[in-house]
């Protein structure tokens, strides 16, 4: 309802500015310092004082003047150091809350956002600094649905690179399994944690490096045994990935897979392009010999030859970065070219996961990609390879496209040295002097993230029986689950994205503090409020206008019938910044202001029925926002905690 009224309250200034003064400026609102000024600040004044070649403050006057009475919701204009300032109808604005007039349906774009977000390597089971990647970009896509956008969700899958050759030569060379040997051993439910002890084992063996090139060879060919082994082991860690991002309510549209971004040629026509536009250049010397470079001027200001990054290999096999370009020039429909695809999976909710394949055998005619602005959450350690998959597109001729790709980035995740030890995690005598512990795929140091998630449940689960044994087992670990994933997403999202996460275990589940318990734990308070009362009102026929606005005095409740209604507008802020942290920050504040009013009124002892009722509406209005709120983050309301 702000939202909708701010709108409403820049839109007839606007208007009125170009009736009587021939002016045409953008009218944009601010908060002010103090809630005493009123809801709103205009800093119009300030913009027109040069082109009217008047001071601010008469600007401002005559604007108080000259809007009196002529808008619908606006108590009073009032002037305060050449600011605008704007005091709502309070009894009108609760009223439109009330009967739902003052919101605005969300129309859904006709242009496609593309988000694509996890992408782990399928060759172990996914780690905490995953969660973060998968988190954020689950909740960046759950706020840009609630403000209309249209959005596909991507996962893109690298089956055929570096990491998956090394479990793949693990398997081949060091335990002499065979494809179908380990096509066995991956029907276990914890084949990703087999994969994880293999993968640090191998990465500290001599021979890797050679048995690594002739897997690869074999992967990114499609032919003979250790190409089917890699398919056996991608595929069945995909499967492990998606269970585990499911315990945590994330789901994707589609999982676009490399090797069909060489089987179906994406790679070779990408490659021909980036020829003949003359982005890359063979190499006929130096360290770089024999390879297709990209020059590093393309991607870097001031770069020299010492800049260039490698975009296919003197072996001939492409980078990473290669096959990316390619993939990029897909999403935004550039390519020419399009994958098939073969449902993968069908979540509880009903929406249908796929998977891109090579062959027209069993595909489904659906469509992906073709994006208008594409989202790429990747940590900022790959910002320049960030880089040089734009200079591709701005070196194709693709410019637009360049500007709106999108690098989502964020900072690692890390633990605190008492969560480790908790976790059981064996220390260094120097790691256990540091604020944080960082963790290493490689040395096989780190936390599986179902371990982590099984470890919040049994933490939770302690707390839910303790306190309402009464309740059935089923009933009790659903909740448990509830306040696991919530104090895990709430964590992982209230930092901002340039931060540095030290996660800890004690913190995140704690009910005090700015933490998603307590914000969870708000909102079950309101519900109990509500579930107390026999039966509600009929809030629109008991609270008329006059009635709202004599309650709406107190101005503690004033401000917090604002606050509850402000989410529109802090969905807005944090979609445009790209920072899913000041949602939770607002969840949270939300919390707070509940809190206050819980233990300030009474609501179901209040005597005055008319007062009584203002404030059980309110409680059911708080209620509503901060589920809403809430989902959006990708956390459950509980029965009960």
């Amino acid at each position: 309802m702000f939202h909708s009224l701010e709108r409403s309250i820049s839109r007839a200034v606007s208007n009125y500015l170009q009736t009587n003064y021939a002016v045409d400026v953008p009218v944009t609102t601010e908060q002010p310092k103090q809630s005493s000024f009123g809801e709103m600040a205009l800093p119009v004044a300030f913009q027109l004082a040069k082109q009217l070649k008047k001071a601010p403050v008469m600007i401002a006057k005559e604007l108080a003047a000259g809007l009196s009475g002529q808008i619908e919701g606006v108590a009073a204009f009032e002037v305060a150091n050449g600011y605008l300032n704007v005091r709502f109808d309070r009894g009108w604005f609760a009223r439109e809350i009330l009967t739902g007039n003052g919101f605005e349906t969300q129309e859904f774009s006709i242009r496609k956002t593309i988000v694509e977000h996890t992408n782990i390597n399928p060759n172990k089971a996914a780690h905490i600094g995953h969660l973060r990647n998968a988190i954020l970009g689950d909740t960046f896509v759950r706020m840009m649905k609630a403000m209309g956008t249209r959005v596909e969700t991507q996962n893109y899958i690298d089956n055929t690179g570096v990491q998956v050759a090394d479990v793949v030569a693990a398997f081949h060379f060091v335990e002499k399994k065979t494809a179908a040997e380990v096509a066995e051993l991956a029907k276990q439910p914890r084949f990703d944690y087999l994969c994880w002890d293999l993968y640090s084992k191998v990465a500290q063996m001599e021979e890797v490096k050679g048995w690594r090139t002739e897997t690869l060879h074999s992967i990114e060919s499609g032919e003979g045994a250790l190409s089917e082994m890699g398919h056996v082991v991608a595929d069945a860690i995909v499967d492990c990935h998606l269970n585990t991002m499911l315990r945590l309510g994330i789901q994707y549209d589609v999982l676009p897979r490399e090797s069909e971004i060489l089987h179906l040629k994406f790679w070779a026509n990408c490659f021909e392009l980036l020829k003949e536009q003359k982005a890359i250049y063979f190499e006929n010397e130096g360290k770089n010999k024999g390879c297709w470079v990209m020059p590093g001027s393309a991607f870097r200001e001031n770069a020299g030859e010492e800049d260039s990054k490698v975009i296919v290999r003197s072996n001939g096999t492409v980078t990473y970065v290669g096959k990316d370009i390619a993939y990029q020039l897909w999403k935004f429909g550039l390519l020419g070219k399009d994958f098939y695809y073969r449902k993968l999976r069908t979540y509880p909710n009903g929406s249908v996961c796929y998977v891109s394949t090579a062959t027209r055998e069993g595909a489904e005619r659906v469509q992906f990609g073709g994006g208008t602005s594409v989202y790429n959450v990747i940590d900022s350690r790959q910002s320049y390879l960030q880089d040089v998959v734009v200079a591709g597109l701005k070196a194709l001729g693709y410019p637009n496209q360049a500007d709106k790709s999108i690098h989502f980035s964020y900072e690692m995740v890390a633990l605190t040295p008492r969560t480790c030890v908790e976790l059981g995690i064996e220390l260094s005598e120097e790691d256990k002097t540091k604020t944080t512990v960082e963790m290493s795929g490689r040395k096989g140091l780190g936390v599986k993230a179902d371990d982590l998630i099984d470890q919040l449940i049994e933490r939770a689960q302690v707390e839910v029986d303790s306190r309402h044994a009464d309740k059935s087992k089923e009933s009790r670990t659903k909740v448990a689950e509830q306040i696991a994933v919530c104090s895990l997403r709430y964590f992982l999202l209230k930092f901002t994205r340039t931060s540095v996460i030290a996660f800890d275990l004690q913190e995140a589940l704690s009910f005090e503090g700015e933490t998603g318990p307590y914000v969870q734990y708000a909102a079950v308070r309101a519900n109990n409020i509500l579930r107390k009362v026999a039966t509600l009102p009929d809030f629109k026929a008991v609270l008329p206008e006059e009635v709202l606005r004599t309650v709406l005095e107190t101005e503690d409740l004033w401000q917090l019938l604002l606050d509850i209604s402000r989410l529109e507008s802090v969905l807005e802020a944090a979609v445009k910044s790209g920072e899913p942290a000041a949602l939770a920050k607002y969840a949270f504040q939300l919390a707070q202001g509940f809190s206050k009013f819980y233990h300030d009124y009474r609501v179901l002892d209040e005597a005055d029925e008319a007062r009584r009722n203002v404030l059980l509406w309110m409680t059911m209005h708080f209620a509503k926002q901060l589920e809403k709120t809430l989902n959006t983050l990708g956390i459950a309301v509980p029965e009960y905690m």
